[in-house]
């Protein structure tokens, strides 16, 4: 007996981010106030020339919720309405690949957005812009593509630019250039200051996706620590977090893993991953999901063989005093620079109270409380949201929903010994949210659980 299939349309939703139209929208009402009487004009990402899900650009994202190729959305801050251009149907490729959102009234209702027209009116629209001379906004700065950084992206861009066998343009500098052609009495204005301004402070909504990205992160780094043992390689204990993320929903990986056994943890971005975890090493797991277009960084280290030497001991110890006396001197309203100076009085009291065994781990811990005293540093860490190196724009103050990771590292260069951990932090009105605490972080923790049968995974 056969049964029909049920039409395209009616398989799947075309349009169903995690986050209601009515948060996008609130997110276009704002950059509308910013723009004045300009015009926003932002172009979505292509489609890849592989087969893998379409990943949108985090600034189309995170204006429209909008996740098919090549769309274009107009702000209209004279009009207060917006546009949004898309591809007609293609019954051909919806047979392939299933239904997406496309001109007409369903995308209008669900997206929210005024307009939902042809992108071929896009000429016309522009011409009306240009007419008027209308200052125009778009994105500088090129889209970071999935599990990458606005830094890595853009240092790629400046390295193809320069080499004279390349020198490509990146499609947001072509995007610009056709703009100022089309538009020659508009001003082209830099929109990415006025969204990395906005993507600075989390809604409830964004907090709730780090959350649940730093919930699967310790998930994930738990299992790693139930189920390593000497003799396996570091991609085995990369693939504990890859099921983990998988099994529980994630979109993808916020960034690629960084496990690091031995001294490959003194490379701060190794992703070697094929190395043997050697008896008496400690293994650095530093791994993230995506979970709707956010994602949280955490990282932990841990005794391959489920015990801490003495002597690792001592060192991370020293280290977790140190580094939780930074956390414990985040709050909020006050510059990073009062923060700094208040955990630099907390690790000077703990270095002059420890006792040390070894004077290269005395003269390692020395030097990481020095580092806190630098009257040039103003930084707590890195920003964490859309990416996880998260943009960011010029502030004064820790304010509340501002979201970042802090990651000292202590070392000892001549042996290339480094110990770093990372938690992923939300400024609240009254402190801050450590939102990676449950993750066991002290050496009895760690072992006790290193003890613990695997949770998700069959035992070796």
């Amino acid at each position: 007996m056969f049964t029909w299939a049920a039409p395209v349309s009616a398989q799947r939703p075309v349009y169903a981010p995690a986050m209601p139209s009515e948060e996008f929208a609130a997110r276009r009402a704002e950059v509308m106030r910013a723009i004045g009487d300009g015009v926003a004009v932002i172009q979505g990402a292509t489609e890849r020339p592989v087969y893998k899900q379409f990943r949108q650009s985090a600034q189309f994202f995170y204006l429209t919720g909008v996740e098919v190729p090549r769309a274009i959305l107009v702000i209209d801050g004279k009009t207060r309405a917006s546009t949004l251009f898309l591809h007609p149907r293609d019954e051909r490729m919806e047979r392939s690949e299933g239904p997406v959102l496309v001109p007409g009234a369903e995308a209008e209702a669900s997206t929210g957005i005024e307009r939902a027209v042809a992108r071929d009116g896009f000429d016309a629209a522009l011409a009306a812009i240009a007419a008027e001379g209308r200052q125009i906004y778009t994105t500088f700065r090129p889209e970071a593509l999935e599990a990458s950084t606005p830094n890595q992206v853009t240092t790629h861009a400046r390295r193809s630019a320069d080499d004279k066998w390349d020198g490509r343009q990146t499609r947001e500098q072509i995007f610009r250039a056709k703009l100022a052609a089309a538009s020659p009495k508009s001003e082209i204005a830099d929109l990415d200051r006025v969204l990395d301004r906005m993507r600075m402070v989390k809604s409830a909504r964004e907090i709730a996706a780090v959350r649940e990205s730093s919930r699967l992160a310790g998930e994930a780094m738990m299992e790693a620590m139930r189920v390593t043992r000497p003799g396996m390689r570091e991609h085995e204990i990369e693939a504990a977090g890859d099921f983990v993320f998988k099994a529980h929903g994630s979109q993808g990986v916020g960034y690629f893993a960084l496990v690091a056994s031995g001294a490959n943890a003194s490379f701060p971005h190794y992703h070697g991953g094929r190395a043997e975890l050697k008896d008496g090493d400690l293994v650095l797991f530093d791994y993230a999901p995506d979970v709707n277009y956010y994602t949280s960084d955490v990282t932990r280290m841990f005794p391959v063989n489920g015990t801490f030497t003495p002597r690792q001991r001592e060192m991370y110890g020293v280290y977790l005093e140190l580094y939780n006396a930074l956390m414990t001197s985040i709050r909020p309203r006050v510059a990073p620079k009062v923060v700094l100076a208040d955990a630099h009085l907390k690790m000077s009291a703990i270095l002059a109270s420890f006792t040390f065994t070894d004077p290269k781990i005395r003269e390692a811990a020395t030097r990481f409380v020095a580092n806190f005293a630098n009257p040039d540093r103003n930084s707590l860490g890195h920003w964490i949201g859309m990416e996880v190196h998260d943009v960011t724009a010029p502030y004064e103050t820790l304010e509340p929903g501002m979201m970042f990771t802090i990651e000292p590292a202590l070392t000892i260069p001549d042996e290339r010994i480094y110990i770093r951990l990372e938690d992923a932090i939300l400024i609240t009105e009254s402190g801050y949210e450590n939102m990676s605490g449950f993750v066991p972080a002290g050496v009895d923790e760690i072992e006790r659980l290193m003890r613990e049968a695997p949770k998700y995974l069959k035992a070796r």
